[in-house]
């Protein structure tokens, strides 16, 4: 470490060729490993305890000892670093060396101990955390970091989706969802998730709506559609301006959504399935065959083997349940491609949308608009089977595990800006293998290799771009 901060004395931190000599050459693997880390989270985010100055800190004060944003990093690196349990915290990462890292990145006295981030987040209110989730998106955008995934130079395409997160055979809390099937009650949390999705396989959380029962015995539970409502209020409300077009699965093809998105001035790209909307369906087949002009056929595909067959009808006159009127248009896409066998197999989507359909942009709002949707459910895969342990328990206060689902999804947004940012690239041209294997080389990189103040001072002044690398998807 002497060597290198005798040579970062010496080096000019505005002169990126010189320093990018520097970080190839004197800085060591693990060292260029925690560097991209803390460059990554720095480049995008800035100063990262900001987002956690607001969070109300309900702890008694005289026994305080790791604030709440040193709590949040340290949450935040047990998801990225696949430490799958508050108790690994303690074997894994509270060493000397992660010490030296945190007092270097984030001014902390040290790694708090999972039973703290546990206790410290019983007390706490969720909403501080989301709001920290939507600064955070705030600053990618207003940054401009992702300008280049907006749907026709315009939309940030935002898809909703919800899923089980955790499970239990016995009641949880009093907020439990049940299911019975052959006479056995189960009893489940999950939520409804907004999260902004590009055309590179990229998604990143907006806004959280949990799904819960008001009590032990509701009435009626509470269920997508009802979460997505309330989603949308809070959305809008923190994102009043954001120029959004949503993904949506078939369940939400109806009025009163079809309403909402008038109201908040956002398109939408919504999944049709031939038994819905009925009169819509019939009235697409019936004024498609006299429009011949609102057809297109597109070829893609890496070596040009899927054929597309795009047909659409604008226009179209709905009224729904409650006798309120709306102007929709359908796209359909029969899409033929090759199987597993190598045989023709064609496949049809239709979507509905707000959005008045050409040539121009039919192509568009189909695969990045109405087919976007399919990155958040990739993005739940990678969250429960990839390491993350989206379904496992790592703590049984409701209000805990909620904060911890948050910073889960700040997690998965690090782990992407570094995967599909052109910093790690750089450094590591023939890669580090699969996501998991660079989070077990960044956690051995943490738990074994010191970074001083000095580094972070560089890395701070570095002046740099990272780029989304364009062969990732």
């Amino acid at each position: 470490m002497n060597r290198q901060s005798a040579a970062l004395k010496r080096i000019d931190t505005t002169d990126v060729t010189r320093f990018h000599v520097f970080f190839q050459e004197e800085c060591t693997e693990q060292q260029r490993l925690l560097a991209i880390l803390l460059k990554t989270v720095r480049q995008f985010f800035g100063n990262f305890r900001r987002y956690f100055r607001d969070v109300q800190d309900h702890r008694d004060a005289r026994k305080i000892t790791y604030d709440m944003a040193t709590l949040a990093f340290t949450g935040i690196l047990m998801y990225l670093l696949r430490v799958e349990s508050r108790r690994q915290i303690g074997w894994l990462i509270r060493t000397q060396a992660a010490v030296e890292t945190f007092g270097a990145f984030l001014q902390a006295s040290g790694v708090p101990h999972g039973d703290t981030l546990n206790g410290a987040f019983c007390k706490s209110d969720p909403w501080d955390f989301q709001k920290a989730v939507c600064e955070m998106d705030r600053r990618l955008i207003v940054s401009k970091s992702l300008d280049q995934y907006r749907l026709l130079d315009k939309y940030f395409v935002v898809a909703g989706d919800g899923t089980g997160t955790l499970s239990f055979k016995k009641r949880h809390c009093k907020h439990c969802m049940t299911r019975t099937k052959n006479g056995k009650t189960s009893y489940y949390h999950a939520v409804m998730e907004a999260k902004l999705v590009t055309s590179k396989g990229m998604s990143f959380s907006m806004m959280t709506e949990f799904i819960e029962n008001p009590g032990p015995k509701p009435k009626k539970q509470d269920c997508e559609l009802k979460a997505f409502y309330r989603l949308a209020k809070n959305l809008k409300a923190v994102f009043p301006r954001l120029p959004i077009l949503l993904s949506l699965d078939g369940l939400f093809a109806n009025g009163p959504v079809f309403s909402l998105c008038r109201k908040y001035d956002w398109g939408y790209m919504i999944v049709l399935t031939d038994d819905a909307l009925l009169s819509v369906n019939e009235e697409f087949e019936c004024l498609s065959p006299l429009q011949p002009e609102n057809r297109l056929t597109w070829i893609t595909g890496k070596d040009r083997e899927i054929r597309q067959e795009y047909r659409w009808v604008n226009d179209i006159a709905y009224t729904d349940s409650f006798n309120k009127e709306h102007c929709l248009h359908v796209i359909e896409c029969l899409e033929t491609k090759p199987d597993e066998e190598g045989k023709l197999k064609t496949t049809k989507f239709k979507w509905v949308t707000n959005v008045k359909v050409t040539k121009s942009n039919v192509v568009a709002l189909a695969t990045e608009g109405g087919r976007g949707r399919w990155t958040i459910e990739e993005g739940f895969n990678v969250q429960k089977n990839g390491g993350y342990e989206l379904e496992h328990s790592y703590t049984m206060n409701y209000t805990a595990a909620k904060i911890l689902y948050y910073l889960l999804q700040i997690a998965h947004t690090i782990d992407q800006l570094i995967n599909k940012g052109s910093l790690l690239k750089r450094a590591f041209p023939k890669g580090l293998g699969s996501e998991k294997n660079l989070a077990f080389r960044l956690l051995e990189a943490l738990r074994n290799t010191p970074f001083t103040k000095d580094l972070v001072h560089a890395l701070n002044f570095w002046r740099i771009q990272i780029r989304f690398c364009p062969d990732t998807s």
